[in-house]
């Protein structure tokens, strides 16, 4: 047994860090050979997951190191993780938590071993003192590990994973931090006569009115997103701010995929105090590409995220603000911009959507969306351990 911050070597299976073009596709390539015949994951695309994972693409790297780890046995690659310092989150919460993502292995115990064992020894040599994922990369991205509802494919931006990955983290000393639902929603629920009657105290509220994105002011919409997320979230568990850059790129995916009426803003007397965002299900759109756009894939894509009624959706993201969050007016806000996405939606008819993630002991959030209709179809768990 052999082991460096960069590489390691347990029995047969030796890890080495992502180094070149060539391994960088072996990365990214990787999980097609993991879930083969799984109906129910998305190969996601081939060019999107490489610019995320690029330093120069991706305004992650700016406040954060990374390192992409392979683990082979003889020439076999079986699986791969990464490893991240983020320094936003280190001058927020100053906890000493490096990171972990993009977990894919074999059913093989060795080969999590090596691949764990050498996401910690670099994380060791950073000065870490815990070892906490999922995260691809960050907690404002791709979160937590499939641990319940693997019979259904995963919404945009949401993961998928074998059975026996949580087993083979768990054995090796990972416990539980938190863990994050999905909810399952559709559009034809009876809301209960609570869930209208704060629906209606949102829309009496004086002074208070939904409006759609403007899109062609995205710059300065995304810019209000940002402010009413840092406010509402800040005191979430995990929470990291976005950076401007990452904003940006926020700008231009909201751009390609959302539609107007999909990105709610609630104002109060002339100020914006809550938003929601819906996002077409790209799973659903992409799910026949096997990760490809050529040579026909980006002529599909293109009609399908331009000509196809979105549904179903995913609710990527909710915020009011915190002077609103503990009384009945931020619940009625919550409540109000939900039915503002359903009301827009159901125009062309039925719908489902995904409403994710929301943390487990997120009270409030959970008992608004149940009274909607919402209902835990899916759990993600977010691991840690002492390094």
């Amino acid at each position: 047994m052999a082991f460096s911050a960069n590489q390691s070597t347990i029995g047969d299976i030796h890890v080495r860090e992502v180094a070149g073009r060539r391994d960088i596709d072996r990365f990214i390539k990787l999980p097609h050979s993991i879930y083969g015949p799984d109906d129910n994951w998305i190969a996601p695309l081939n060019f999107e997951r490489r610019e995320h994972i690029s330093a120069k693409k991706n305004p992650f790297f700016e406040h954060a190191e990374v390192a992409l780890f392979l683990a082979y046995r003889g020439a076999t690659c079986v699986g791969r993780i990464s490893a991240q310092v983020c320094r936003l989150h280190l001058e927020t919460h100053n906890d000493g938590a490096g990171f972990f993502g993009f977990i894919e292995a074999i059913d093989d115990a060795a080969v999590f071993e090596a691949l764990f064992e050498t996401a910690g020894a670099w994380l060791r040599a950073r000065g870490m003192k815990r070892i906490r994922g999922p995260f691809s990369f960050s907690i404002n991205e791709e979160s937590g590990l499939l641990i319940d509802g693997f019979d259904r494919p995963p919404f945009v931006f949401m993961g998928h994973a074998k059975p026996y990955y949580a087993r083979h983290i768990e054995a090796l000393g990972f416990k539980k931090a938190k863990d994050l639902v999905a909810y399952d929603y559709s559009s034809t629920f009876q809301m209960s006569k609570q869930a209208e009657m704060l629906c209606r105290r949102a829309g009496r509220v004086d002074k208070v009115r939904f409006r759609n994105v403007r899109m062609n002011d995205v710059a300065n919409e995304v810019d209000l997103i940002n402010d009413i997320f840092n406010d509402s979230w800040s005191e979430n568990w995990g929470f990291v701010p976005m950076t401007r850059r990452e904003l940006e790129e926020m700008g231009k995916n909201l751009k390609l995929l959302a539609r107007p009426i999909s990105i709610k803003f609630a104002e109060l007397d002339g100020e914006a105090v809550a938003f929601g965002v819906a996002l077409p299900n790209l799973n659903d759109m992409i799910s026949d590409l096997n990760g490809r756009l050529l040579p026909f894939g980006w002529a599909k894509l293109l009609w399908r995220v331009k000509m196809r009624r979105p549904d179903p959706i995913r609710v990527a993201l909710l915020g009011v603000r915190k002077k609103y969050q503990r009384g009945l007016t931020g619940s009625a806000l919550a409540l109000g911009i939900i039915d503002a996405i359903r009301t827009s939606h159901s125009e062309k008819g039925p719908f489902t959507a995904e409403l994710s993630w929301i943390l487990e002991d997120n009270g409030g959030m959970r008992r608004m969306i149940e009274m909607v209709g919402g209902r835990v179809y899916k759990t993600y768990r977010i691991y840690e351990r002492a390094l």
